[in-house]
Parts: C-alpha cells; sequence; structure tokens
C-alpha cells in the first residue's frame, strides 16, 4: 500500500476524477496548439525534408555517398542505429517497473515513455535498411518460405537476430502501449464536440463502453503482454551486442557487451523521458502530475545506473590491461584513452560517468534547468558511446597498411537528422491527439496517494 506519510502525495490538490481529465485533456480540447507548436513542428518538418534528401541521394546514389571504407563499413548507420534501439528501452522499462514492483509513482510518466519507446524502434528501423545498399532487398532477411535454398535466411547470424528481435519489441511495445490508451480514447470520444473527431475517437477506442468485464479484460491483457514483454528489456539489447560481441575485432569481443549495453540503453533511456517530462511539465502545466517528486526519483536511479557504466568503461580498461593482449591494448590505450580517438572518448567518460554525478547534490535535483541540459549531455555522450565502440575498433585492426580513418558525411549527417526530425514530428503529434497522462492508471491512484488528511494525521 502507498504510504502518503513515508512517500509524500503523489498528486497534490486533493483533485477529483473531473478535475483530473478536465486537466489531462486541455491540451487536447484546445481549439488549435500553442505558437510554441507550430515552431517547433516547422522546425521537425524541415528536419525530416533534410532526411528524406539524405535517404533519396542514399537510395538512388549508393552508400559510397557516405564516410564508409574497406575498415570502417560500419559508420553512421549503425551508430545511429543503436542509439536509437537504446532510446527505446526506457519505455518498456517503466512500464515493467510499474507493473512487477507496483512503483505508484510512475503512473503519469508511463505513456509519454511507451511512446517514445515506439517513435525510437521506428527511427532505428530506417537505418538498417539503409545499410543494406539496396533498400529494395529488405524483404530478403524476412523469415518466409521461400526457393531461394540456404542463402537466406541465415539464422546464425546476429544481424538476422536483430531484425527477430526488434520487430518483435515494436510490435510488442506498439500494442502494449495501444490497450492502455482505449480507455482514455473512449473518454475523449465522449467529451468530443466535433463529429468528424467523435468518429473518429470511437474508431480508435474500439466501442469501449467501461463495464467491469471490459476492465477485468483490459487489466489481464496488459499483464500478459508486460510479462512477455519483461524479457525484451534485456534480449533486444543484448542481440544488438551480439552484433559486436560475437567478431574477433579488438574492443569487441568480450562477454561484457550484453549487461553493458543493456544498461547503457536504460541510461540513455531514462536521460530522454526524464528530458521529455521536464518538457511537459513547464509547458502543459502538469506540475500537480510530473512533480519534482517524480524527477528526484528518475535523477537518483540515473545517477546509480552512471555509476554502472563508470564501472563498465573501467573493467573494460582493465581486462584490456591484463590480458597483455597487443592488440587490446593498443585499441583501448593507443586508439582510446590516447591517440586519434582521445577526444571522443573521454566525451563519452566525461558525459556519462562524471557530470551525471551532480545529481548526488539535491540543489541539483531541485533545479530543472541543469536536470534538463543533464539529460541532454547524457545523450550527447551516448552517442559518442557508440561512435568510440564503432569506430575505433575497426578503423585501426590488425593490418597496419590497411587502417583508414572515418567522419561522417553530409548524407548521413541527413539521414541522422531526418530520423530527430521525425521523432520530434511524432511526438508532437502525440502530444497534440492523445491524452499525454494516462488518465485512467491516474485516477486509479488518486485516492490513496492524495489523501492530505493522511498525511496531517498519520493514518495508514
Amino acid at each position: 500500500m502507498y504510504k502518503t506519510s513515508v512517500r509524500g502525495i503523489l498528486i497534490p490538490g486533493n483533485k477529483s476524477y473531473g478535475q483530473v481529465a478536465n486537466d489531462i485533456l486541455h491540451p487536447l480540447e484546445a481549439k488549435s496548439p500553442p505558437p510554441w507548436w507550430y515552431i517547433v513542428a516547422s522546425l521537425a518538418i524541415g528536419m525530416t525534408g533534410f532526411g528524406i534528401w539524405g535517404i533519396y541521394t542514399t537510395v538512388t546514389q549508393g552508400i559510397g555517398t557516405w564516410g564508409v571504407n574497406n575498415n570502417v563499413g560500419w559508420g553512421m548507420a549503425i551508430i545511429s542505429f543503436v542509439w536509437w534501439i537504446a532510446i527505446g528501452h526506457a519505455g518498456t522499462a517503466f512500464s515493467i517497473f510499474l507493473l512487477i514492483m507496483r512503483q505508484r509513482w510512475l503512473t503519469s510518466i508511463t505513456r509519454t515513455a511507451e511512446a517514445m519507446t515506439v517513435l525510437a524502434v521506428i527511427c532505428a528501423g530506417i537505418f538498417p535498411l539503409l545499410h543494406m545498399g539496396r533498400i529494395w532487398n529488405g524483404f530478403f532477411i524476412l523469415p518466409y518460405p521461400n526457393t531461394r535454398g540456404p542463402l537466406w535466411d541465415n539464422f546464425n547470424s546476429p544481424l538476422f537476430w536483430d531484425v527477430a528481435a526488434i520487430s518483435t519489441y515494436l510490435m510488442t511495445s506498439a500494442v502494449f502501449w495501444y490497450i492502455g490508451l482505449i480507455p482514455d480514447l473512449a473518454l475523449v470520444r465522449e467529451r468530443a464536440v466535433s463529429k468528424v473527431k467523435k468518429r473518429v475517437y470511437a474508431l480508435l477506442s474500439f466501442g469501449w463502453v467501461g463495464t467491469a468485464r471490459g476492465w477485468l479484460r483490459q487489466e489481464t491483457a496488459i499483464i500478459l503482454i508486460g510479462g512477455l514483454a519483461a524479457p525484451l528489456v534485456v534480449s533486444v539489447h543484448s542481440i544488438v551486442s551480439m552484433d559486436f560481441a560475437t567478431s574477433v575485432i579488438p574492443g569487441w569481443h568480450t562477454t561484457i557487451f550484453p549487461p553493458y549495453f543493456v544498461i547503457g540503453a536504460i541510461f540513455s533511456g531514462f536521460a530522454m523521458v526524464m528530458t521529455l517530462m521536464i518538457i511537459i511539465r513547464h509547458v502543459f502545466r502538469y506540475k500537480d502530475y510530473v512533480t519534482q517528486a517524480h524527477l528526484d526519483a528518475i535523477a537518483r536511479i540515473m545517477v546509480f545506473i552512471s555509476m554502472f557504466m563508470g564501472l563498465a568503461y573501467a573493467t573494460e580498461l582493465f581486462i584490456a590491461w591484463y590480458s597483455a593482449g597487443e592488440y587490446e591494448i593498443f585499441t583501448f590505450m593507443k586508439n582510446r584513452v590516447t591517440g586519434t580517438y582521445t577526444i571522443a572518448f573521454w566525451i563519452m567518460i566525461t558525459c556519462n560517468a562524471i557530470i551525471p554525478q551532480l545529481f548526488w547534490s539535491k540543489r541539483i535535483r531541485n533545479n530543472l534547468m541543469i536536470m534538463f541540459a543533464i539529460t541532454i549531455i547524457i545523450n550527447i555522450g551516448m552517442w559518442f558511446e557508440r561512435y568510440v565502440i564503432i569506430v575505433t575498433s575497426i578503423s585501426k585492426d590488425f593490418l597496419p597498411s590497411s587502417w583508414a580513418s572515418y567522419s561522417p558525411t553530409v548524407v548521413e549527417w541527413a539521414n541522422y537528422i531526418g530520423t530527430m526530425g521525425i521523432f520530434i514530428l511524432g511526438i508532437l503529434l502525440f502530444f497534440r491527439y492523445v491524452p499525454i497522462i494516462a488518465m485512467s492508471e491516474t485516477k486509479g491512484v488518486l485516492k490513496e496517494t492524495s489523501n492530505i488528511e493522511e498525511v496531517k494525521h498519520g493514518n495508514h
């Protein structure tokens, strides 16, 4: 049972159910979005257009327009792919924590985190297709009955595991998110004034009327899908890490990669969730639903995960030294700590292992501007982590005569910026047409977690 006398008030203001609905549905029921929405949407459309140009150039001219070469065959596309997959981890993680650990304070965060997951995985899925060089051959990787014999699919390939894991992750996350959304869409349908809007939301809510049987089946479905999705939190990024760990390339051939990648994915995902929740709290004035206590709790989790990241970096360096393998020592000590990519390496260390330690300070955790800046810095650091892992190991491998440097071209940056535009535009549409906070879940914990008299008298 949630004890307000110990944990504090979860939803301040002693609100009624009607007040909760009015507050959360206010952005949807406004006649038009605020001016900032149009400004950001215009910027996102411009970024998406730049990305479309990059994709068109890639498809029509080939990946020769990228900066990849014989050594660095994995460049910006794979860096961006792994980065987006990591961003998408937070939604499932938050939801699973809510279900399994019964963490009621996550109620107002899960809806946004789940939407972010779906959009991030969609953005990630673009890059493997582009990296094939011939995007129209993407169907080769699909496991359907064919007459090509053993040539396709190669079920021993980690790249095929990626397709299986990520497609499963996308479908599961989307279904999980949508089932939880149905009761709220039905409420929007009932309150809609426009006939068109009423019909659209009636279609999306599948005729939900809120019967006891309907609630029972909806809650059962969420628990079942949540249980099935729980292993995905670990398996998806573990499988992504196998793309590297199953090779013999120095810096990759290590057993630490699966847990290292999973922890890093949760870290960057939580950072992105905090970024969005700070924005939502400010622009929609949801201070009673996304409280300082919510952000403080996320910051505490992140500083804990940051220590794991620092331990992983230190472990890699120690094992490289302790192994006495000349190739491992060169990769870590001569190509990362010092050498060609030393700036990227120390940006990674600073952003992921050092700066987040500021969250130990309560003053920092109470300053939203500093917290917002730190979350942005973390995701920059996590991008550099993927850059360091991928580029440093394959730019200088076993044969010095084949060493080659790598730097992304304009086309590669266009592809990445385009996915950022798609993500931002998707989030804006989510803000405009979908309840940002799960009303049904919030109402479910309203009385138990916001009774002011209980705090005053200490009644449990």
